[in-house]
């Protein structure tokens, strides 16, 4: 009479030794990966919700143009709660239109006066990490503040937003104060897709612009299949005053055929090494988790 508690406790046991296998796979695999490298790597991944695989988690990284993303959530939470469609269009000064920095949307209009949609502007910033466009965004919404306070609202203590892209540009050292640990980017990240992708159209259309991310494809991407669905974020930096590279970074969620999906952070910084080897680094923890996950 008891055979079937039995043979399911035995199940779950099973079950639960295969999720702690993993985790202790993976993060030994991480490990001996990235012992080597010369520079700093931080790396979370949360399974499914629930499993929670991590290198350096709670260690601090700058995420330069990852931000992109939680200042995204901030303009979506400003538009709904101040009546504003991402249909809606903005007027633009001349002014915001910075001459020397990362701007597909320059490139396009010009410097000039312009009227464009929010969803354009938040376009340009998720998915193709337009600096002047993100600018525009906090002037919107009334500055770094704003959206920081929108994180730590969510209780997203360690994810800090402090300076504008036209201050890290005139400040180097600026880049260091927008920062999060990768704990704290996967959990947004995990949160954004189980609960808040569908919660408005402003998030739906934020998910449909990190799923189109033309940035980083040889980062998260690479070594991923087309049947799997990634929405992601990159962030890229310049070199620091002893030469090396102050963060190359790619943030996502990957949705699985089967129904199942997983989130990563992956930061490097301090990385001696060229933009393209830092990325493949990225890469490999990319395929080192995809690889016992699938």
């Amino acid at each position: 009479m008891n055979f079937p508690i039995l043979a399911l406790s035995f199940i779950a046991v099973i079950f639960t030794s295969c999720e702690y296998d993993r985790k202790t796979i993976i993060e030994r695999e991480l490990n001996e990966y990235c012992s080597g490298i010369d520079a700093k790597i931080g790396v979370t991944a949360i399974i499914d919700g629930t499993d929670t695989v991590s290198l350096n988690g709670h260690s601090d990284f700058p995420m330069l143009s990852v931000y992109k993303f939680p200042q995204a959530l901030a303009v979506a939470d400003f538009c709904i709660r101040n009546s504003v469609s991402f249909d809606d269009s903005i007027s633009i000064g001349r002014e915001e239109i910075k001459p020397d920095t990362w701007s597909p949307l320059r490139e396009k209009y010009g410097i000039t006066d312009l009227r464009l949609p929010v969803s354009e502007l938040v376009g340009y910033s998720v998915s193709e990490s337009d600096n002047n466009a993100c600018d525009i965004l906090f002037r919107l919404i009334g500055g770094t503040a704003v959206a920081d306070s929108v994180m730590k609202a969510a209780q997203f203590n360690k994810i800090r937003i402090k300076s504008t892209e036209d201050e890290m540009h005139a400040d180097i050292n600026l880049n260091y104060l927008n920062s999060s640990t990768p704990v704290e980017m996967a959990k947004l990240l995990d949160l954004f897709v189980s609960e808040m992708r569908e919660k408005s159209p402003q998030h739906a259309a934020v998910a449909k612009m990190l799923e189109e991310c033309q940035t980083g494809t040889d980062r998260l991407k690479h070594h991923l299949p087309p049947t799997v669905t990634l929405g992601h974020k990159t962030g890229t930096s310049d070199r620091d005053s002893l030469g090396r590279l102050i963060g190359v970074n790619d943030v996502g969620y990957v949705l699985l055929p089967d129904g199942r999906q997983y989130t990563v952070a992956v930061f490097v910084s301090g990385s001696s090494f060229s933009i393209e080897e830092t990325s493949n680094i990225i890469a490999e923890v990319s395929k080192i988790i995809y690889s016992n996950i699938k």
